[in-house]
């Protein structure tokens, strides 16, 4: 069986015509399979959804339970067998319930990782490793600028400039789904036991990372019309990003706008945002974790679907492994990571 066969790029996702599915699809579809909850990768309106127990939680806490005609619960190590396609899913380490779709048909077998990183995380199950043919990776950090320092690095820049401005709010910018609950659960581990203040945005979400086992300690709303301006000084308030630009953050005292992402590397885009305290802390694989991985597979061939393509499919190249770039939309580098 050809490649092509087992997986391939349309225009509506990635397409399995041996198992007669999509993953990720970027449209509505008659059979899904999704590796996580983030909107770029998990939509509402298929027919039938197949993912992790965590991303049917999160997609319907997110669209309402009926997101979809009918979902189906992967169980991670379990294979499952769709049509002439044997399909199991393996942890990705992004955020809770993310997961690697290995497809396998014939003897090929091709990993769909969806969004990765290596480091660790206490918020969801680390990357596990599974051997393939044909390895289907991101490239959202795909360059050898970005290399992410270490998330307690970044947690303890925080944690003095609290210490420094005792007076002031820190505003923390953070994705909603696996930023947010990072951030916060790094905190806890670094020893912070005070009230964390989050935005309305998060609370469901934050609310379902607890039911799901992930403690996150003493949260409260972000909202000052039950208290004063100054109650707020010297805590830690986590919000959308967006908000920190917003009136809404005007609320609280002096605040210190922070923002937790992979995209502080580049000076200029925190400059442009008005961050004053960049925290490099990203979901996703940078240059030196794409490329071990690669490596550590070792897969005869790569695909690459969305980020900085070109330079992680040469330097395949260079490493003489076949690689090639899909060229895929809809999958959106700032948009939740």
């Amino acid at each position: 069986m050809r490649a092509e066969d087992v997986l391939c790029p349309t225009p509506a996702g990635l397409y399995s015509k041996a198992g007669d599915f999509h993953i990720d699809p970027t449209r509505p579809v008659p059979r899904a399979l999704i590796t996580h909850g983030h909107a770029d990768h998990a939509r509402p309106g298929h027919g039938s959804v197949l993912a992790t127990h965590e991303t049917l939680r999160i997609m319907a806490s997110r669209y309402g339970e009926d997101f979809a005609g009918a979902s189906q619960t992967a169980v991670l190590g379990e294979t499952v067998r769709i049509g002439d396609a044997a399909v199991t899913f393996q942890p990705a380490g992004h955020v809770l319930g993310s997961a690697q779709i290995l497809v396998e048909a014939d003897g090929l077998r091709i990993v769909a990782s969806g969004d990765y990183k290596r480091r660790a995380d206490p918020t969801c199950r680390p990357f596990l490793p599974v051997p393939c043919d044909i390895f289907i990776t991101e490239a959202t950090f795909g360059l050898p600028v970005f290399r992410h320092p270490e998330p307690d690095d970044e947690i303890a820049k925080l944690l003095a400039s609290l210490d420094q401005f005792p007076e002031r709010a820190h505003l923390v910018g953070a994705y909603s789904l696996g930023k947010a609950q990072r951030v916060i659960r790094l905190l806890r581990d670094a020893g912070y036991d005070r009230t964390i203040y989050i935005h309305g945005a998060m609370e469901k979400l934050c609310r379902l990372y607890e039911e799901e086992g992930v403690a996150l300690g003493d949260l409260a709303p972000a909202t000052v019309e039950t208290g004063k301006k100054g109650d707020f000084a010297g805590s830690v308030v986590v919000c959308p990003p967006a908000q920190i630009a917003e009136r809404w953050a005007r609320r609280f005292p002096d605040p210190v706008a922070c923002f937790a992402s992979g995209w502080m590397r580049v000076r200029q885009r925190a400059k442009a945002s008005g961050v004053e305290l960049p925290l490099i802390l990203s979901d996703h694989g940078d240059w030196d974790e794409l490329t071990a991985t690669i490596t550590e597979l070792a897969p005869a061939e790569v695909w690459v679907t969305h980020g900085r393509e070109e330079a992680l499919v040469r330097w395949c190249e260079l490493q003489g492994i076949a690689a090639r770039p899909l060229h895929m939309v809809g999958y959106e580098d700032e948009a939740e990571e």
